[in-house]
């Protein structure tokens, strides 16, 4: 498969995720509006105790549990759980289990721009028109049609 121009690629092995406590992603495939990092806490490991003026976070653990304290509350992630952390919200990551965690951490801090999609009846179509003009796949089950 040959690359598109604007599509970009990366692999991680998340049945052997790397050693590294923070790997960035972000440069490797050329992001450029928001933060994207893999991150793994070994048994025992934390992070710092952090927050933004104006990056939200989200975590979505990918493997292990570990626990989200936010503004000395703390919460239980386990595998599958997303969570998003407001800017002003001092946070840390624990993980105080006999495994390892590794969770991706995205950050972004543009105001978001809703309903700026442009959609397609079909791959030969050359001209967008807005989503709401566009049919859903009738594959979609009809309580995920909005």
């Amino acid at each position: 498969m040959s690359p598109e121009p604007g599509l970009s690629r990366t692999h991680v092995d998340l049945d052997d995720p790397p050693h590294e406590r923070f790997v960035p992603l972000r440069r490797d495939l050329g992001i450029t509006t928001f933060g994207m990092n893999l991150m793994t806490f070994d048994p025992g490991q934390q992070g710092r105790i952090h927050r933004h003026a104006m990056q939200e976070e989200v975590y979505v653990v990918l493997d292990g549990v570990l626990d989200l304290v936010v503004e000395q509350e703390t919460h239980e992630l386990r595998r599958g759980d997303v969570v998003r952390v407001a800017p002003q919200l001092r946070r840390k990551l624990v993980n105080r289990g006999p495994d390892r965690v590794v969770l991706l951490a995205l950050g972004g801090s543009a105001e978001h721009r809703g309903r700026d999609g442009e959609a397609f009846p079909d791959w030969d179509a050359s001209t967008p028109a807005p989503p709401q003009e566009i049919p859903l796949p009738d594959d979609l089950p009809a309580d995920e049609r909005r």
